[in-house]
C-alpha cells in the first residue's frame, strides 16, 4: 500500500533515508551545505493554523491537475511563508502536491533547504530551468523535485511517483513567479 506524504512529516520521511556519510560529492559537482536551521526548512503548517483554503496565487489549479495527472479538489495555502505555500488536495486525506518558495539570506542557505527535500545522497542531480541545481527523485509515497538559484529555494513535492511531474510544477512556479 502507497502511503501519502503528509507535508509537515516530509522531513522526517526524507531524512529517515539518508545515508551517514558527507552531502556532497566529487562526481556531482556540488558542494556540501551546511545542515539548515530549523527556520530554513520549516515544512507547511509549522504555524499554528497556518493553512488556510484557497487559491494559490502564482499556480492555477488546472495547470496542477493537468501536469501532475490528478484532479484538483481543493486548494491551500500557508501565508506564513512569503510567497505562500500552496497545497493541492485530490480524492486523498493527504495533499497530491505542495509547492514550498523560499527567499533565504544566502546560497548556502537556499542550497540546504533542497539539501533537506532532495539530500544529494539518495537523489539524482536536477538542474531545470537553466540556471537552477538541485535533486529530484522518489520519497516515500511518491517524488520530490527541489531546485535553487542565487539566494531562492523551489521545493515541490507530488504523491505521484514519477519526480518529471514535480519538475514541470517547478518550471510552472519559477516562470510564473519570474524567478
Amino acid at each position: 500500500m502507497m502511503r501519502r506524504i503528509v507535508f509537515g512529516l516530509l522531513p522526517v520521511m526524507v531524512l529517515a533515508g539518508c545515508s551517514g556519510g558527507p552531502s556532497g560529492s566529487a562526481e556531482t559537482g556540488v558542494a556540501q551545505s551546511p545542515a539548515p536551521s530549523s527556520a530554513a526548512v520549516a515544512p507547511v503548517s509549522a504555524g499554528v493554523n497556518a493553512v488556510q483554503d484557497g487559491p494559490c496565487p502564482y499556480l492555477d489549479a488546472q495547470v496542477v491537475a493537468d501536469l501532475n495527472g490528478q484532479k484538483v479538489l481543493r486548494t491551500a495555502v500557508d501565508p506564513s511563508f512569503d510567497p505562500v505555500a500552496c497545497q493541492f488536495w485530490s480524492y486523498g486525506d493527504a495533499p497530491q502536491l505542495t509547492v514550498l518558495v523560499r527567499h533565504m539570506g544566502s546560497v548556502d542557505d537556499a542550497r540546504a533547504v533542497v539539501d533537506h527535500y532532495a539530500p544529494i545522497g539518495s537523489t539524482s542531480p536536477a538542474s531545470s530551468p537553466a540556471g537552477w541545481d538541485g535533486g529530484r527523485g522518489p520519497v516515500d509515497g511518491g517524488a520530490v523535485y527541489a531546485v535553487s538559484k542565487d539566494d531562492t529555494a523551489v521545493v515541490i513535492t507530488t504523491d505521484q511517483e514519477q519526480s518529471v511531474k514535480a519538475e514541470l510544477v517547478a518550471e510552472e512556479v519559477i516562470r510564473n513567479l519570474g524567478l
